[in-house]
């Protein structure tokens, strides 16, 4: 008879340091507090200037401890959106960086913790996930390179429902689907172990109940699981294509990951058959590909990358800019022309 303990999984997990505070108009009544337990006096404000109303009015307690604020976010944070607030900081000696926004907000904010090594804030209007990684990536001459570095990661997220429910339907969605990717990408990741696995899980099944019935709680409540299973985990093929159709081609990012998931997912499934029963049971449906691509189509996620305005001439380079990055323990390969056919159903709209 085997011993039980010859049935334990081996396994690492970093648990990352970051402070969560999550609740319906939290950003009004408990950001304040927040900053000033971190003893930050001269703040970098990070906010698009698209939001500048709701900013403003969220950081008027705050108003005294604001030294700068930096507008020019872009997506995929270019080089020298980065440097100009790193030049911003250093002007005003900001002690840490308050990030109002999406993905690219955070972003901008976790290039100028990078250099400066000062905490960063993060207050989420999207699902992005950024805000629970200590991921980094800059794109330069359209090229786009990630790193992993504590400073990043935000010491505080404040998750406010009130922030999120008045975004348009189509970003939200884009947005939602970006949060799935994290935690689909999670089965399979080089770090994946069963800790990540199970907040993946957990995080995939609020945002589908979250998709399905339009509730900005579930919805952010899932990009917080899934985010941080995915910064457990690391990144696999989904990713790192993404990564690259963003970066080379500067497609917008959560659209793309949104048209890209159920591609990588059906391209995976043949060698993740535990991946595919988890996602299946998280969303509530037999087929995890099928349901997927429903939950897609009736939530009005382009089918193909096309739509996105990925030129045809773009598949093969895409596929070979890619290909070296992907981890070598994907759950199916990926040279001899695979990862070409990938690209294409994705760019196609059509089934792997």
């Amino acid at each position: 008879m085997r011993r039980a303990e010859e049935h334990v999984q081996e396994f690492t997990y970093d648990a990352l340091p970051a402070r969560i505070v999550f609740g319906r108009g939290a950003a009004r009544s408990r950001l304040a507090a927040e900053v000033e337990r971190l003893g930050a006096t001269r703040l970098l404000l990070v906010a698009s200037d698209r939001d500048a109303e709701r900013v403003r009015a969220l950081v008027a307690p705050l108003r005294e401890r604001v030294a700068a604020t930096f507008t020019a976010v872009r997506e995929h944070v270019p080089v020298a959106t980065a440097e100009a607030a790193r030049a911003l900081a250093t002007s005003v000696d900001a002690d840490a960086v308050l990030a109002v926004g999406g993905g690219s907000t955070t972003g901008a904010a976790k290039a100028v913790a990078l250099t400066h090594r000062i905490p960063v804030v993060a207050v989420p209007t999207t699902y992005s996930g950024s805000e629970v990684t200590a991921v980094w990536g800059l794109t330069d001459a359209g090229r786009k390179t990630t790193g992993t570095d504590p400073a990043v990661l935000p010491r505080v997220v404040v998750y406010d429902p009130e922030l999120t429910a008045s975004l348009p339907r189509e970003l939200a969605v884009a947005s939602g689907f970006n949060a799935l990717a994290h935690g689909v990408e999670a089965f399979w990741a080089p770090r994946r172990n069963p800790v990540s696995t199970a907040v993946a899980e957990e995080g995939i099944a609020a945002i589908g109940a979250g998709l399905r019935g339009d509730d900005p709680a579930d919805l952010l409540r899932g990009a917080w699981l899934t985010a941080s299973a995915f910064a457990v985990a690391g990144a696999g093929l989904h990713h790192k294509l993404c990564h690259v159709l963003g970066g080379t081609y500067d497609l917008p990012h959560a659209r793309t990951h949104a048209v890209v998931l159920p591609h990588v997912l059906a391209f995976n499934a043949p060698g993740a058959p535990d991946a595919v029963a988890r996602v299946a049971r998280a969303l509530g449906v037999t087929d995890a590909v099928r349901g997927l691509r429903a939950l897609a189509d009736a939530t009005g996620v382009p089918r193909g990358l096309r739509e996105l305005g990925l030129a045809e001439d773009r598949i093969e380079e895409a596929a070979a800019l890619t290909e070296p990055a992907v981890p070598d323990d994907n759950p199916v390969p990926v040279g001899g022309g695979a990862l070409r056919r990938l690209v294409r159903a994705a760019w196609g709209g059509e089934d792997t």
